[in-house]
């Protein structure tokens, strides 16, 4: 898992532990993320299949992409299809994918890059492996969020942005044993480079394994490791995160 890492976590900026009183929220359903094959037959893991959308607002969508190592001459993207209304984040933890729009967006993201394609009023766009990955094979790991845009924005200019690894601001939780990477919105007070429309926050967060603990009167448990984007609604609409990120890393969204 590429992505971004960092040597010594306890070298970071720290996330404050939330204040007395923080409210928190319930978890409505879990939901097992079906597989399945998009766009020209890359697996994908579709998260929030089967969660009624007023439960999810602002998000829309999200599809875990592989994770799959690919023999040469099998990775697949995407033909050029359409999207308006809401925003789509394609955020790569492992390999190369390349995009191009009707607007004049696009590039090569790898390893922890992220493109943030705002569609709009209405924009084309196609999603595909460079070549020499085609040639090459090799691993291939990311996913994809759709952020529904603000009725006041359904209609704005698309735009594209280009969102390098390093830029991505990195913290730890009070222990250090989490590393985050803010990727767009504000964590305690640290702003990712992501712009967005709607009021949200998208981090990938690495959590390290805890030794053993014991509680009087308890057996003996541990702390398994998890990383993985994911997102999480700041809107108060919005419900709960997405299931179905990988267990060793995942992006979470707010």
């Amino acid at each position: 898992m590429p992505a971004v890492t960092v040597e010594d976590t306890t070298t970071l900026a720290r996330v404050p532990v939330p204040a007395p009183g923080t409210v928190r929220r319930r978890s409505r359903s879990v939901t097992t993320a079906p597989s399945g094959f998009e766009g020209e037959g890359f697996p994908v893991r579709r998260a929030f299949a089967g969660v009624d959308l007023r439960d999810l607002d602002p998000f829309i969508h999200m599809d875990q992409m592989g994770e799959v190592e690919y023999a040469p001459g099998e990775p697949k993207g995407t033909s050029w299809h359409p999207h308006r209304g809401f925003e789509t984040v394609t955020y790569i933890i492992d390999g190369t994918f390349e995009h191009a729009d009707s607007h004049g967006g696009g590039g090569t993201i790898s390893n922890g890059d992220t493109q943030w394609m705002t569609a709009g009023g209405g924009v084309l766009h196609i999603e595909r492996p460079p070549e020499h990955l085609v040639v090459s094979g090799g691993l291939f790991h990311g996913l994809q969020l759709w952020v529904n845009l603000p009725r006041a924005q359904k209609w704005v200019e698309p735009r594209y942005q280009d969102l390098r690894a390093d830029e991505s601001v990195l913290l730890a939780s009070p222990d250090a044993g989490a590393f985050l990477r803010v990727i767009a919105g504000d964590a305690a007070g640290h702003t990712g480079p992501g712009s967005t429309y709607t009021p949200m926050a998208m981090v990938h967060a690495t959590v390290s394994p805890a030794p053993p603990w014991t509680c009087r009167g308890a057996r003996t448990s541990t702390r398994s490791s998890t990383s993985s984007p994911a997102p999480v609604p700041s809107a108060s609409t919005a419900r709960r995160s997405a299931p179905g990120s990988s267990p060793s890393s995942a992006p979470a969204t707010r």
